[in-house]
């Protein structure tokens, strides 16, 4: 039996693969120590032995030989990048890439093609309550506690996540605490809340102001706590004066009494935790959001205090990890930003390279997207744990755009919506083939290690990467264990600083949590106990106001569509849509309706349904539920049709997308 951790989503329960590749779940593993794993995690073997697997490399969708493939792609870059310079190419990687891969990556898109135009999936996933956090807490690692430690919670509040379908075993610790719910549907999770608040999309941020008016206005903050550990209160008691409850009240449709229940509760109880999803932070003001909620924890005293706290419940397998180490556009490894002269100084050191070679930032993965093939954009890309073409907003645009390269070259182990596309398609190995660590939602490091051989024909992202910058006069490592030696000297003295972890401490401690500064030291499960990461070690409140959606509805636009995903299914589908069970759980997209809307609109169950935006169409069946608010759709987005039709709007700060709110027109299909 092989001690390694599932392949999909933040929580990375630990798992043992046995002959036959037979899954059975870890006890040793806190995120999942009571044994339990998800549905997706259990059928995880069948990812290794599925018969659509891809073998041998592909060339303009025939198979060729390993180095005639790599030669081309080393040519045709080499090509590019002296007629268009060295942005003419561009590197979008993946937040289910190990450490390893996305440290290397971003170093192989900085010194072997010398190009500012990196960035990667989860722009799409964390980045608002990344921005958010840093913003406040001077640092950004979702969850800055164990999550055993919610169980000791007297009330828990999660804004915008459905934990009970993305990550089932999540919810085994929150069995203890009264759970409040904000969700505008009533999910699988809200219906094991204690109060479920249910606003209309894309009004989380009027509803965090008004509870926090509400808080100052009952007399429950913290006073004690706002004095001793944070700055910025007054300004942030100021420009609430607008947000009184009646008002909060006719924008998000959340009675006022639902409100202040709500807010006493957080109040009274003596541990309390605010968490926020992607439902809160997956729009054009979703930074904003996410700063909302954070001072409403903060003016309750909870950041900082063993059993309570606010934190980001991180979605993708690395998606805290991959944000840390260098594929984001404006990042250098240890979470040090690209722009300062520090930071690049160090880095080049560690690589053996000139500071002054090093590019700028970048831009964001939807602007990279939108900017492929056009006269200012790149000409290639690179494309490693990604199928944008079902992910990205706008999605019918971004496919326009990639076709419009003058070289696509995908590493991927099936054929993708993005790889069909592709010049050039990479076989690479899949989790339980190769070896490397992810951090999860907590900021614990985790060991991936290999339980199986891959099949004839597939190597790893890693070799991949060493065999194009040897093409191009590089040197790159491919052993893991070496790549994160070196992750961690340029690591060391960055927030997010893993100089003292080693692949035998990780295993002797089932996981060790940055920052972890020496060989020695015991690393940080909590680390804003005494202090946050701030210069003056204070916390900041940051003043922000509500504003509409990007997009609202019309007479043409009627109804509001929010997006997410379902329990069988993870992300873009290229896995879970091709294994049996998932498929035979959940087997096609639908659109859940309201009864009333439906009635309004002649639709019954299962009839086909068309979704119309200012983007795009789609079609599927009908669900009728009275889940859901009667002016909104819901579409999981696992397959091709849900992101035609979101906004690309974007988030001024984090750059986000706005997938979580669009106005659309709902149809019978004839």
């Amino acid at each position: 039996m092989t001690k390694t951790h599932c392949p999909y989503c933040a929580l990375q329960c630990g798992m043992e693969i046995g002959p036959g590749v037979a899954i059975s779940p870890r006890t040793d593993i806190p995120a999942n120590a009571s044994g339990a794993l998800c549905q997706k995690g259990w059928t995880a073997g069948e990812l290794l032995t599925n018969g659509e697997r891809l073998t041998a490399p592909l060339l303009h969708g025939e198979p060729v030989e390993w180095d005639v493939a790599l030669d081309y792609v080393a040519e045709r870059l080499a090509a590019i990048r002296a007629e268009h310079g060295p942005d003419g190419v561009a590197v979008f990687g993946g937040g289910g890439l190990t450490n390893e891969k996305a440290y290397t990556l971003g170093k192989f898109a900085r010194v072997a093609l010398g190009t500012s135009q990196i960035d990667y999936n989860g722009r799409f996933c964390m980045s608002s309550a990344a921005a958010a956090s840093i913003k406040a807490f001077g640092m950004d690692r979702g969850m800055p506690f164990p999550i055993t430690d919610l169980a000791e919670a007297d009330i828990v509040l999660l804004a915008g996540g459905n934990v009970a379908e993305t990550m089932p075993p999540f919810v085994r610790h929150l069995s203890g605490p009264r759970m409040i719910v904000i969700d505008p549907r009533r999910t699988q999770t809200a219906k094991l809340a204690w109060l479920h608040l249910q606003p209309m999309p894309g009004t989380d941020l009027a509803l965090a102001l008004g509870m926090l008016h509400l808080a100052i206005a009952d007399e429950l903050v913290d006073e004690q706590y706002v004095a001793a550990r944070t700055t910025g209160f007054e300004e942030v008691r100021t420009s609430l004066a607008a947000w009184w409850p009646e008002r909060v009240e006719r924008i998000t449709g959340v009675p006022v009494y639902r409100m202040r229940q709500a807010v006493r509760a957080l109040a009274a109880a003596g541990n309390a935790y605010i968490l926020t999803g992607r439902g809160a932070e997956q729009h054009a003001k979703g930074t904003d959001t996410v700063t909302a909620f954070i001072n409403l924890a903060l003016a309750l005293g909870l950041p900082g205090r063993h059993g309570s706290g606010y934190g980001c419940v991180t979605g993708q397998g690395n998606g805290q990890g991959g944000r840390e180490h260098g594929q984001k556009a404006d990042q250098l490894p240890g979470y040090r930003k690209i722009d300062d002269p520090a930071a690049r100084e160090h880095v080049a050191s560690v690589w053996g390279v000139t500071a002054d070679s090093l590019p700028g930032p970048g831009r964001s993965a939807y602007e990279l997207l939108d900017a492929l093939g056009t006269p200012e954009g790149p000409r290639a890309l690179l494309l490693f744990g990604s199928n944008p073409v079902i992910s990205a907003p706008a999605s019918e645009h971004v496919a326009e755009r990639i076709a419009s390269l003058d070289l696509l070259v995908t590493c991927d182990f099936v054929m993708s919506e993005t790889a069909a596309l592709a010049d050039v398609v990479f076989p690479v190995t899949q989790w339980a083939e190769e070896s490397g660590t992810m951090t999860n939602l907590e900021g614990r490091v985790l060991l991936r290690n290999q339980a199986v051989a891959p099949p004839e024909g597939v190597r790893s992202d890693l070799d991949v990467i060493a065999a194009l910058a040897e093409r191009l006069g590089h040197r790159f490592e491919t052993e893991p264990v070496r790549i994160f030696d070196e992750l961690r000297r340029a690591s060391r003295g960055g927030l997010a600083d893993y100089s003292g972890i080693t692949y035998e401490r990780i295993t002797a401690e089932k996981g060790v949590f940055w920052p972890c500064p020496e060989p020695g030291h015991p690393g940080t499960p909590r680390p804003f106990l005494d202090s946050f990461a701030t210069p003056d070690g204070r916390a900041r409140f940051v003043p922000v106001q509500h504003r509409p959606a990007a997009e609202e509805t019309d007479e043409d636009y009627p109804i509001y569509l929010s997006t997410g995903r379902v329990l069988a299914h993870y992300q873009s589908g290229a896995q879970t849509r091709r294994i049996a069970p998932l498929v035979q759980a959940v087997p096609e997209p639908y659109v859940e309706l309201h009864p009333d809307l439906a009635e309004q609109l002649d639709i019954s169950p299962g009839d086909v349904v068309r979704v119309s935006s200012r983007r795009g169409e789609s079609k599927a069946v009908a669900r009728i539920s009275d889940a859901i608010r009667r002016d909104t759709v819901f579409m999981p987005f696992h397959w091709e049709g849900a992101n035609r039709l979101t906004n690309p709007a974007l988030d001024p700060t984090s750059r986000m997308p706005e997938f979580k709110v669009c106005a659309v027109r709902v149809e019978r299909d004839s």
